[in-house]
């Protein structure tokens, strides 16, 4: 499974990709607004640190609109994914940009059936927004398995990137799901290597290293 990072914040996408933790980067106006920055600015920076794809969302509801926005985001750079919503006007869009080369993910997917428009429309990526989801007291991983086996019936290539990841629980699921990407904020990705035996195994560690006395430098 593919990691994206959740974020505008180019020190943590920094670090993660450094570790290699970081297969691409999932960016919408509302994180680009935490960061403080110009979105054609940052989303460039971003473009620049990591190889995978980084997806760019228009801000346009209108499909032409959305279009020629669409096409001023992958100016940027060759791994620019447009991200547009799914709507009907969305995936009109989807289908252009995608006919024309441009890697697109479709936003913002709450059922089985979205899912399925946006492949016919040809998106690179779908989006099912797992957290929201849960916050209905709905399944979230339940749509996750419901796409996967869609996708896999009738060999769409649409890569599920399962958003709105609340925990590293969620990552885990997703990984045993079968989801293609899971995007989270950087906590979420980091929390991943945290145990509490870990961490009682390490304490128990140091002690007896600093009882022994014992240096390897």
């Amino acid at each position: 499974m593919k990691f994206f990072v959740d974020t505008a914040e180019i020190d943590a996408i920094r670090e993660l990709n450094d570790l290699g933790m970081v297969d691409g980067v999932t960016t919408n106006p509302s994180l680009i607004k935490k960061s403080g920055r110009d979105i054609l600015e940052v989303t460039k920076e971003i473009c620049s640190i990591v190889s995978g794809p980084v997806s760019a969302e228009v801000t346009a509801t209108e499909a032409d609109k959305m279009i020629t926005e669409g096409r001023k985001l992958r100016e940027i750079a060759d791994n620019i994914a447009v991200k547009v919503p799914l709507t009907w006007d969305g995936l009109k869009a989807c289908k252009v940009l995608s006919d024309e080369g441009t890697m697109v993910n479709v936003t913002l997917c709450f059922s089985a059936n979205q899912a399925v428009l946006a492949a016919k429309a040809g998106a690179t990526f779908i989006s099912p927004f797992v957290g929201r989801l849960d916050d209905l007291n709905l399944d979230g991983m339940e749509l996750i398995g419901d796409i996967r086996t869609i996708y896999d019936n009738y060999g769409f290539e649409t890569q599920i990137l399962a958003a709105s990841i609340r925990s590293a629980n969620h990552m885990k699921d997703c990984a045993l799901i079968g989801a293609d990407v899971a995007t989270a904020p950087p906590a979420v990705i980091k929390a991943m290597a945290n145990h509490v035996l870990t961490d009682k195994g390490l304490d128990q560690f140091l002690k007896d290293i600093a009882d022994a006395g014992i240096k390897i430098v």
